[in-house]
């Protein structure tokens, strides 16, 4: 399984605000690897995510995950995309408020068409795995930033997703749970096989990422390829 973003150009606003967040991008990006993508804010990072992810647009080109072109797809069927075969685990962690930790879970089953009760026992797996085992009773507000964030990475690989997409997974937590975070998002990736891409400033999580890359390599057009960190 790849995602291959080829040719992406997406422009942002309109009138005199309106820019060009990417231009003739081209990525490539592999299973079972853990790529961080860098760069200063502005650059382009987050827009990148939203179009690999199916929840933005491009004005053109192709985003292909395996033989699906995400970019020409209708809204029903990129909506059933966004919930069968893509997880996100955003900076805040979107978790609803009212719900406990297996509860969240439970909620994504029953969006991605699955019988919540036919993966109650998977959740409380998952949620043990990432060290909250002893929290899923909880709800979003009895929990800390960095279980919060652990819940949203449950909930992501609750559908067994081919892509993973995670952004600046370690700014809302302290440096102890952020190691705790990136060796974890990375062993998820080796461990279920999936295309993990992740944004990030912190170079904890570009050295423990499988490849890096360069947001303003693609915005100045430079031929660029994931790399592995030690060779860039």
């Amino acid at each position: 399984m790849t995602l291959r973003l080829t040719a992406v150009t997406v422009t942002l606003g309109s009138g005199a605000s309106r820019t060009t967040a990417l231009r003739e991008v081209d990525a490539e990006f592999r299973s079972g690897e853990l790529t961080a993508l860098v760069g200063p804010s502005g650059s382009g990072k987050s827009t990148l995510l939203a179009v690999a992810g199916a929840l933005l647009r491009p004005d053109t080109g192709q985003v292909r995950l395996g033989d699906l072109d995400l970019a020409t797809l209708g809204d029903r069927e990129r909506a059933r995309a966004r919930r069968t075969r893509i997880g996100y685990m955003f900076q805040s962690g979107n978790l609803l408020a009212g719900l406990t930790a297996e509860e969240q879970l439970l909620a994504a089953a029953s969006l991605s068409g699955r019988r919540p009760r036919a993966l109650r026992g998977r959740a409380r797996e998952l949620l043990d795995d990432v060290g909250l085992g002893h929290r899923t009773g909880h709800r979003p507000d009895q929990l800390s930033g960095g279980e919060r964030q652990r819940v949203a990475l449950a909930r992501a690989l609750l559908v067994e997703p081919e892509l993973l997409l995670v952004d600046e997974p370690t700014a809302a937590v302290d440096r102890t749970r952020a190691d705790e975070l990136t060796a974890l998002i990375a062993r998820t990736t080796h461990e279920h096989g999936c295309v993990t891409v992740v944004a990030t400033h912190d170079p904890v999580v570009t050295g423990a990422a499988d490849a890096t890359l360069d947001m303003l390599d693609l915005a100045a057009g430079r031929p660029v390829s994931a790399c592995a960190p030690p060779a860039c």
